[in-house]
């Protein structure tokens, strides 16, 4: 069984996941990016980027949260979705000269594996399917 599915079955709380913390310290880097005067003249892409970004861990958040294994794996597909969309928007950044290629792969890299992570975990709920996760 993966790693990040025993977690789920142990942890008490959000924090101690992994996928959360991989997608809070992402949000960090995204934000301090942010802080960039480039980002500070383009206010869209400034807004959609941080919305996104910040999602990420929120939705993890919220889904933990949630009653069923069902609803948190739709909070963990959301999350997931929103991560995709935070890479697409490093990647108009990066059009836009405000990030560096090097900072693009990283994040992108970092961002795939919180995807895999949440891939694996909606998986694993799908397959336990408790209806009630208290």
């Amino acid at each position: 069984m993966p790693r990040a599915c025993v977690q789920v079955m142990k942890a008490t709380c959000v924090e101690e996941l992994l996928v959360y913390q991989k997608a809070l310290a992402a949000a960090h880097r995204v934000s301090a990016i942010l802080k960039r005067p480039c980002f500070q003249r383009d206010l869209r892409l400034h807004d959609q980027l941080s919305a996104s970004s910040d999602a990420v861990p929120s939705l993890i958040a919220e889904g933990f949260g949630q009653s069923s294994d069902r609803q948190f794996a739709q909070s963990l597909y959301k999350s997931r979705s929103e991560s995709k969309e935070t890479r697409t928007h490093l990647r108009v950044a990066k059009g836009r000269d405000y990030v560096e290629e090097r900072e693009l792969v990283d994040l992108c890299s970092q961002y795939e594996e919180i995807e895999k992570m949440e891939t694996g975990l909606i998986r694993y709920l799908q397959r336990e399917d408790r209806k009630f996760r208290g």
